[in-house]
């Protein structure tokens, strides 16, 4: 059983029995999936080759910035792995801060060993980062928060 298909088996699992989170070692590479909102949200997916430090104390990285009517998320168009910038690249397509406009590249998503170039289609300020580069994710999983700004 490859990685995403043990993924998938987990997500199942834990929708199968209503869990909230479950975490998973095997050798150097961890598991965990945790559900941000049991109502609506798919399962958050964190995967690693090597174990991640624990949360520092007002850490945001599992804690997306507070929603309102003017955010709004920009979300996977499919399943695969993200990557903030494209290969070989110093820097990622966007920062927190940065303006992005609809046409704007924010990220590529890596699906049978093609490269998706996803546009924010949305005009505004990038205030969060909800997935770590390399991450595995799924259609629909939010990627992004955007504020958005004028014209849109």
């Amino acid at each position: 059983m490859d990685l995403i298909e043990k993924v998938e088996s987990l997500i199942s699992l834990m929708n199968e029995n209503n869990l909230a989170e479950i975490e998973i070692e095997e050798e150097s590479t961890k598991i965990r999936l945790k559900k941000n909102d049991l109502s609506s949200m798919p399962a958050n997916i964190q995967l690693s080759s090597s174990f991640q430090e624990p949360l520092q104390e007002g850490s945001t990285k599992y804690f997306p910035a507070k929603k309102s009517e003017n955010n709004t998320d920009i979300v996977a168009p499919m399943v695969g792995t993200f990557y903030d910038s494209a290969p070989g690249a110093a820097e990622p397509y966007v920062s927190i801060g940065d303006v992005v406009e609809e046409e704007t590249v924010v990220c590529i998503i890596e699906a049978m060993k093609i490269m998706n170039e996803v546009k924010a289609e949305a005009r505004g300020k990038v205030v969060d980062i909800l997935v770590d580069n390399g991450a595995a994710i799924e259609y629909g999983q939010a990627l992004f928060i955007v504020e958005m700004q004028g014209g849109g």
